[in-house]
């Protein structure tokens, strides 16, 4: 009789008491993407019966303004007869769907196009496939598996979702923040090992002892990799989600199952685990490939310059049954209180371009 196969919160414990302390970053790994028990390979998280619900999901508002957004990025470029569209992350597919619903409007843009959808989870893509069939996408596990003219990216709520690791000021220097075992319980602790203050970025070198520090070096590297690609091809990158506008301190690791906050450390794989995007560390990345940084925008803020409000009242007028959903919806994508403040609009782009929705 074959024993069954460890589940992943053993995995990890075993791998604990192998190997010793793992570092967040590696924590987070396993929980979200191990091969065949990480979290983001299990059934469908989207939506009401899911664990979260993201903007896509509450209103088409939202991935129409988008798909308005890419249009106007591909007609600066001169409409070019190839590009490819990237989608980081894209769900069930809705979002890539109200975006090409609008662009495809445009003359060219459908004949031109070359959609790549990055995405692990085969329940999602076997629902992208269902969505966006018509539009032939390709599924992708390396972002530089693009065509070889422009390249138009979008992401919503994926960075978030990237390892980072963790460090914690101590009198002598900072400490990692690492997941170890005590009493066969998974705890947190600390590398005893210090790290120099003068290897920490000079914003948060010298913070009161206790202050964390959170590194996103996937993030980093995900956008080093897309940012090189479009300084070289010409292009945009657009990233929506939650986060911070200057690096700074403090410590955003989260869980959340069946849309409550859980322990981070309870139930490896059976919850999402996020962390608060640092834009200012990937605007530095992106600039260093040589593209142009816009200056941040809150999700609010962006959608309202991008005509949310005018598509919300044509919509009612279309269904004036509708009305009251249409108007719950615009005011939770924008409003300061629900996801208007809290979430931000990023975009690096091809100097030269002027991408809508974005102050000078």
């Amino acid at each position: 009789m074959t024993e069954p196969s460890p589940s992943l919160p053993e995995l990890i414990d075993m791998q604990i008491r192998t190997t010793g302390p793992m570092s967040i970053a590696t924590y987070m790994g396993l929980c979200l993407t191990h091969p065949s028990k990480g979290y983001y390979k299990g059934p469908d998280p989207l939506g009401a019966k899911g664990d979260f619900i993201t903007a896509p999901e509450i209103s088409q508002m939202f991935g129409e303004l988008i798909g308005f957004f890419f249009v106007n990025i591909w007609q600066q470029m001169g409409s070019p007869k190839e590009f490819t569209l990237l989608e980081l992350g894209p769900g069930r597919g809705t979002l890539m769907a109200d975006i090409l619903r609008v662009a495809c409007r445009a003359e060219g843009f459908r004949d031109g196009l070359d959609l790549r959808l990055f995405e692990t989870n085969p329940a999602l893509i076997a629902e992208q496939n269902a969505r966006l069939e018509p539009y032939g996408p390709k599924w992708v596990d390396s972002f530089e598996k693009v065509g070889p003219g422009p390249l138009l990216v979008v992401a919503n709520e994926f960075l978030d979702a990237l390892p980072i690791r963790q460090f914690v000021r101590g009198k002598e220097g900072w400490h990692e923040r690492m997941v170890g075992l005590s009493e066969g319980k998974r705890q947190f602790g600390l590398n005893p090992t210090p790290i120099p203050i003068a290897s920490m970025p000079e914003r948060v070198a010298n913070a009161a002892e206790n202050a964390v520090f959170e590194v996103g070096l996937a993030n980093g590297e995900v956008m080093s990799r897309l940012a090189r690609t479009v300084s070289a091809q010409g292009g945009a990158i657009l990233v929506i989600d939650y986060g911070y506008a200057q690096t700074q301190t403090g410590e955003t690791l989260q869980a959340v199952r069946d849309h409550k906050y859980s322990d981070v450390l309870a139930e490896p794989g059976a919850a999402d685990l996020s962390v608060h995007v640092d834009f200012e560390a990937l605007g530095s990345v992106a600039a260093k490939a040589g593209l142009a940084i816009q200056p941040l925008a809150t999700q609010g803020d962006w959608l309202v310059r991008m005509g949310i409000n005018e598509r919300a009242r044509a919509l009612s007028g279309a269904n004036p049954q509708l009305a009251g959903d249409i108007a719950a919806a615009r005011d939770r994508l924008v409003t300061p209180e629900q996801m208007g403040e809290l979430f931000k609009v990023f975009c690096a782009a091809s100097p030269g371009l002027a991408p809508p929705g974005f102050t000078s």
